[in-house]
């Protein structure tokens, strides 16, 4: 198939990339380009070119999976292209419909002019994969509009829309209504000007006092963005940009472009980005496996869980009917979901039409057999194997064949759920986090008996709903909250040992966490997890415990719904405050326990709860919960806070080493006879095969 579509208007060449799905500009599309672009601006037959994409898309960038590759770095390059329209005497515009991206939108900025439609989206989205724009976007940006915007949108890395383009002055014109033929009337329009051919390069960066402006960016961005050294070279080739000759500064963008390629943070949000990707590959189900339509659904339970489920499918434009035991119930579920929509309304992130849209796709009802019609029924009642088998022998009498029912269940056997059924191939777990309407991870439990069909289904609607969807085994906590017991189980014996609450979380959280294990305790709520605890103890009598959770909770500190909880809380206000009183308890239950309370290091405290995230994901890989190392980061990465400049927790063991992981595991259990700290069978084969885990 020809990677180009070229199409002639009278002078004026259209040359159209036709490289799905996103245009990506591997060396293929690069190479196809180049000697269209280089034979048309040799014939004298043509006096402009038109370069577009397909109405969805102009181009998503660079191919990022050449990067590291001798692909990547062969001729023509990005460079090379750019040159090329830069050095062109005859006029070269870009006209953009759809998506475009990265490095696509640095080869638009090489043209004389850019138009777009209404519907463009244009983005410099590097920062986001730990880099810059590295072919001219941080050199030419600044001097096509004012520097401060410039520098928020690329650091941002936020698409821009058509309108704004157009307000912003990165497009010249807003193409209104048939798109090619408007663009082609531009063209004409320019032709006959005859104006001289204007190069962003040969721009002056217009922005007094831009020293003033670049040391206020570089204080802002090193106290929010630490961790993440693309932020600072981004407003280091900005002042390149101000500072030197194009030339120069183009020569300085590349090589803080070539220095971030090798840091830590960019290899751990590349792999982020494959990760997140690679998720929706089930190795025995194939991409062609037919899926059942989904178009409406039921929710069983009109709760917090329930009413932020809903609110996902509502936002898609897809019909929902809320059902509950209770008229009361539902009553303050629908409330609850119009005052969410209301808050964004206010914030201007939602139109009143677009509420009252979403609004009317939601109906209520008490009677299971309102659902007879629904395509799909999720389950979210209270996390009790007895109810929910009455839910679901409901939904079963019920149900159209083919419907999927799916439970939200955190912590029970999908198996025994799917087993109240007459249709057990229909049944999935569907475990949304909390809020489910923000939170964008999604675990996806496939039963024993699920159909293939049934999986490949939801992980379409997945997409649909904006969700990340892992695939997770049926096993107790699946990936996420199995691998948190222990991360929270160790904080709580650090804290037994001599640490204290606020500094095992102000080491995680310096370390990157996006919050530490006592205040998110508090934050879910002590009890829960209290709960929890007295099943493990029946359950795992052998596992090593701290009791001091307990005491905490015999106190009636329950977290943040309490006021009390590892912190104190004050009415109206989640900022976490030490609290003397939990200090004082804290040396009584050491005293009681006779336990000589130690110092711990930072560096001690990130190993002993992120080495225990890493143990517990092998074996979860290794058992087959998990379908791949890279689906145990994405689960962190987008559901529990882990940081993305570290890639998640099977990537950091790769970047610490894993004989480094192994032999600390080894000396935490010599020193606390606990069998947990034996190596997962995983780590240890990788080991030895000299093989990663990602």
């Amino acid at each position: 198939m020809s990677l180009l579509t070229l199409t002639r208007h009278a002078r004026i060449l259209a040359v159209a990339m036709n490289h799905p799905p996103v245009n990506s500009m591997g060396l293929g599309l690069r190479t196809a380009l180049f000697d269209a672009l280089h034979e048309a601006l040799s014939n004298p037959d043509i006096e402009a070119v038109l370069l577009t994409g397909s109405a969805r898309v102009f181009s998503g960038g660079a191919d990022i999976s050449e990067f590291d590759k001798p692909q990547g770095r062969a001729e023509p390059s990005l460079m090379s292209l750019i040159e090329l329209i830069e050095s062109s005497s005859k006029l070269v515009v870009a006209g953009l419909e759809g998506t475009c991206m990265g490095g696509g939108f640095e080869l638009t900025l090489a043209c004389h002019h850019r138009i777009c439609g209404p519907s463009a989206s244009v983005a410099l989205p590097e920062i986001k994969l730990g880099l810059i724009p590295g072919a001219g976007g941080t050199q030419k940006l600044p001097r096509l509009i004012p520097m401060e915007a410039a520098l928020n949108f690329i650091l941002k890395g936020n698409a821009l829309k058509g309108p704004e383009l157009a307000r912003l002055g990165v497009v010249d014109r807003l193409i209104e209504g048939a798109f090619i033929p408007g663009a082609i009337a531009y063209l004409q329009e320019l032709l006959a000007q005859k104006k001289p051919l204007q190069r962003i390069r040969d721009l002056k960066v217009d922005y007094p006092h831009h020293q003033a402006f670049l040391d206020f960016a570089k204080n802002t961005v090193q106290a929010t963005a630490p961790h993440y050294p693309a932020a600072r070279a981004l407003v280091e080739s900005f002042e390149a940009a101000c500072t030197l000759p194009f030339e120069e500064g183009m020569r300085a963008e590349r090589r803080l472009f070539i220095e971030l390629m090798g840091t830590p943070q960019c290899k751990a949000m590349r792999h982020a980005f494959f990760a997140e990707r690679l998720t929706s590959k089930i190795p025995d189900v194939a991409d062609d496996t037919p899926t059942r339509s989904i178009e409406s659904v039921g929710i069983v339970g009109a709760g917090t869980m329930g009413g932020g489920i809903a609110m996902n499918f509502l936002n898609a434009g897809m019909a929902v009917k809320l059902i509950d035991t209770q008229q009361a119930a539902l009553d303050k579920g629908v409330s609850t979901i119009r005052h969410n929509y209301e808050n964004s309304l206010k914030k201007g992130k939602l139109s009143q039409a677009a509420l009252d849209q979403r609004m009317a796709l939601l109906t209520t009802t008490l009677a299971y057999k309102d659902l007879a019609t629904v395509d799909l029924a999720i389950e979210a009642v209270y996390e009790d194997m007895g109810v929910k088998e009455k839910v679901f022998q409901e939904l079963d009498a019920v149900l159209k064949p083919g419907a999927i029912l799916a439970t939200n269940t955190s912590t029970l056997d999908i198996n025994r759920i799917a087993s109240f059924t007459q249709r057990p191939g229909d049944v999935i777990g569907l475990h949304f986090f909390s809020p489910a309407n923000v939170m964008k991870l999604l675990e996806v439990v496939r039963g024993q008996e699920t159909a293939k069909d049934v999986l490949a289904s939801v992980m379409k609607l997945a997409k649909t709903i904006q969700k990340t969807a892992v695939i997770s085994g049926v096993c107790d906590g699946f990936i996420g909250n199995r691998m948190l017991e222990h991360y929270v189980r160790m904080a709580f014996l650090l804290v037994e040992e001599g640490a204290s609450p606020a500094q095992v979380d102000q080491a995680l959280e310096k370390w990157g966490m996006v919050m530490g294990p006592f205040r998110m305790n508090d934050m879910a709520g002590n009890d829960i997890g209290w709960a929890i605890r007295k099943r493990r103890y029946a359950q795992k009598p052998q596992t090593i415990h701290s009791k001091l959770a307990d005491a905490i909770c015999e106190a009636g500190r329950f977290g943040q719904k309490t006021g009390l909880g590892w912190y104190r809380y004050e009415s109206g206000n989640r900022k976490a405050l030490v609290d003397p009183v939990v200090g004082e308890l804290i040396e009584k239950y050491r005293a009681a326990h006779h336990i000589q309370a130690k110092k711990f290091t930072d560096n001690e405290i990130i190993e002993r709860t992120i080495y225990a995230l890493i143990n517990e994901g092998a074996r979860i890989v290794e058992e087959g919960m998990a379908m791949r190392a890279s689906d145990v980061d994405v689960v962190y990465l987008t559901g529990y806070g882990f940081p993305l400049f570290r890639g998640g927790p099977m990537k950091y063991a790769d970047e610490v080493g894993l004989s480094r992981v192994c032999a600390t595991m080894k000396r935490f259990q010599e020193e606390s006879k606990d069998d947990f700290w034996q190596p997962a069978g995983l780590l240890q084969t990788c080991l030895d095969q000299g093989k990663s885990l990602t």
